[in-house]
């Protein structure tokens, strides 16, 4: 048995089983052993509860202190208990878990682990995990035990077991890096690290492993985006695409002048859609710097030149919100093309209509998710396809839009900041425009870094804004990786911010676990401020436009990336009125505190970028990583900078070594790559 065996042939997987580990595409045993740990629990000693503190996870043990209480909601039951040791007294509660009233009311010492929170009665930690007797907490202490991604059915427990017995058959003839790199770099062998990634017995032990899996998932990128760059040879643009006077009308009509930058970018981009080939091009701007509109000039170019385009949005919120806008503006400015809107939500006659009007030809312009790119979707004339960094498209996926008409132009919008040093890396099948000037009219956000204690001046900054008849957003960070826990925190953080607003604000929540439907309408309800505070999870990041928003609180920010943190603070100061960000933080360690100062004395995403990056050394490696930058699995192109670009060279000595990877020594790299594109192509089209 080795790593192309189906992982059926593990000890307690069944057909069942495996559909469930399907969800998470592990289908060969190879796939369990590189499907990583999303982060570690390090099982240390016991704090006093007098040191538990806000925002962080801990272990405290104690009795419990007088009776164990479930409330008598309808929708959500909760349990309350108090824990007692000889510093102090913790309020304890979990969701959904009546029977625990039975369960633990049995005296002896408990050992609770879990999240520490502040709620307007004081600490209280939230849905801890319970060790009763406390000796099987002892078992695991001083351990690092791994914590996996999950779907419905499959437990952290059950997939700790079937990895174990996958890494068995962890055969370093299975490595893909060539000898002569792990030797060069000092890297472990491939079944010694596969073992640490999973079990490390300390830090370090991880860490020298992460160095390995790092380099090879950026070795791996680079390569298939150089690769692809040499065998497209600048394929040849097949559209013959005229000047436009209704574009240079547009652009004079329009209520404010375009920038500089942008106008020099949509230059470039008129010049790539008439040129010789076909255009690929990557535009890099900053949150509210002026991308959608340069993404509607092509779009209208492509159209008014008897062409489609096709834009494609990461959220259907997001979707609805361009569709709603350039239907807004065909009308205003009397444009003659005619728009369609594709999401997955539509209902099945919706669907049927939208991809008849995009197959005739009817619709020259089409906004959607990424049902754009179903085989069921046919186009008349395709010609252009614009996406964001987070539907990357290399040259193996353009052959799967290639079918649905000639090789279309690809524009990636991004507002990711990322540092200018690593762009040309990263986005080495591309050329790069990059929108670095923000329009005139655009006041700067003020900000502003707090502790916990500054939540009730925030709380009233926020009433006297509502009052003038501005809206706001409040963000809290996913509790645990669990939709259901990530729900409950908001829901419970905005039926608690409700009573503190009182009557006449009207708190909304937003998370993961909801339907699209549902999403929309809230998100509908908050454009028309008929909701005035929005509690959301990091759903609301990408995009969202709500010009009347001016304030955004981002609670335990030292969670998140600065990159992450400047997205979400770019979803205010979208308006004419002054918008502000609080940053608010329970930790209070010197690293945090000079870290979320230069978003505190900075809008500029590029400079954030840098600093960010000259900040980081290796960092916090056991949590959630840097999110918003790319799909890479482990990797961190902030925290890891050093490693991408040692990759980026040794990539470029391969290629020119052996262009086509084609020497002994390099066929499992090549069949892992061409392997890996054939996938990405297959799911572009699925």
């Amino acid at each position: 048995m080795n790593e192309s065996n189906s992982i059926t042939a593990l000890k307690g997987i069944g057909d069942k089983t495996a559909k469930l580990y399907e969800k998470l595409n592990i289908r060969q045993i190879g796939d369990l052993i590189r499907y990583y740990p999303a982060r570690f629990e390090l099982f240390e000693d016991p704090v006093p509860i007098s040191e538990a503190k806000e925002g962080t996870t801990c272990t405290v043990a104690g009795t419990v202190f007088g009776r164990i209480q479930v409330s008598a909601g309808r929708k959500l039951q909760v349990t309350t208990l108090h824990l007692k040791d000889i510093t102090g007294t913790l309020k304890v509660i979990w969701f959904r878990m009546p029977f625990l009233r039975n369960t633990l009311n049995r005296g002896g010492l408990l050992i609770l682990r879990g999240r520490v929170v502040r709620r307007r009665q004081g600490l209280v930690m939230e849905h801890p995990e319970i060790y009763y007797p406390a000796e099987k907490y002892t078992r695991k202490l001083h351990t690092m035990q791994p914590v996996y991604h999950l779907t419905n059915g499959l437990t952290n427990n059950a997939v700790i077991k079937a990895v174990r017995q996958a890494l068995e058959y962890a055969d370093d003839r299975q490595d893909i890096l060539p000898a002569a790199l792990v030797l060069r770099h000092g890297f472990l062998p491939y079944g010694e690290a596969v073992f640490r990634m999973h079990f490390p017995e300390n830090k370090e032990e991880f860490i020298e492993a992460r160095r390995r899996f790092v380099y090879e998932e950026f070795l791996v990128f680079i390569l298939a985006l150089r690769r692809n760059r040499q065998e497209e040879n600048r394929a040849g643009n097949h559209f013959c695409f005229q000047e436009q006077p209704e574009i240079d009308r547009f652009i004079r009509d329009l209520p404010y002048d375009l920038t500089s930058a942008q106008s020099r970018v949509w230059d470039e981009i008129r010049r790539d859609m008439q040129g010789d080939y076909v255009m690929s091009r990557l535009v890099q701007g900053d949150v509210g710097s002026g991308k959608t509109i340069l993404a509607f000039l092509a779009l209208f170019f492509a159209g008014l030149n008897g062409c489609q385009g096709a834009m494609m949005a990461p959220t259907e919120v997001l979707a609805r919100q361009h569709y709603a806008n350039l239907i807004s503006m065909l009308e205003e400015y009397h444009i003659p093309l005619e728009a369609e809107l594709l999401t997955g939500s539509m209902t099945a006659a919706q669907k049927r209509k939208a991809r008849a009007r995009i197959e005739s030809g009817e619709a020259s312009i089409v906004i959607g998710t990424h049902a754009l790119i179903q085989e069921t979707v046919h186009y008349h004339s395709l010609a252009l396809v614009i996406t964001d960094e987070q539907h990357r498209f290399g040259v193996r996926q353009r052959e799967a839009l290639a079918g649905k008409g000639s090789l279309p132009h690809i524009l990636v919008m991004s507002a990711t900041p990322i540092a200018r040093s690593l762009t040309i890396i990263l986005y080495g099948d591309l050329d790069i425009s990059i929108v670095d000037e923000m329009p005139a009219n655009r006041l700067p956000i003020k900000n502003c870094v707090v502790d916990t204690g500054y939540r009730e001046k925030a709380y009233s900054f926020m009433k006297r804004q509502i009052a003038e008849g501005r809206q706001c957003y409040v963000i809290c960070p996913m509790v645990e990786e669990s939709e259901s826990m990530e729900a409950e925190n908001v829901t419970d953080y905005a039926q608690m911010l409700s009573e503190e607003m009182g009557g006449g604000i009207c708190v909304g929540c937003l998370h993961g676990k909801m339907k699209q439907q549902e999403k929309d309408e809230i998100m509908d309800a908050f454009g028309r401020n008929e909701i005035q505070i929005l509690v959301s999870t990091t759903v609301i990041e990408v995009g969202i436009d709500v010009p009347n928003a001016t304030v955004i609180m981002i609670e335990n920010s030292e969670r998140f990336g600065l990159a992450q943190l400047h997205q979400l603070r770019g979803r205010v100061g979208r308006g004419k009125y002054q918008s502000y960000c609080i940053f608010m933080t329970a930790s209070n360690s010197d690293e945090t505190k000079e870290r979320l100062d230069i978003l505190n004395h900075s809008n500029d995403g590029f400079f954030i970028a840098e600093e960010d990056l000259r900040l980081r050394g290796p960092g916090d490696l056991f949590g959630i990583r840097q999110s918003g930058v790319l799909d890479f699995h482990i990797a961190d192109v902030f925290q890891d900078a050093a490693i991408l670009k040692e990759a980026s060279a040794d990539a470029s000595g391969l290629l020119e070594e052996d262009p086509r990877l084609e020497f002994p020594e390099h066929e499992k790299l090549r069949r892992y790559i061409d392997g890996k594109l054939r996938q990405i192509m297959l799911e572009s089209t699925l």
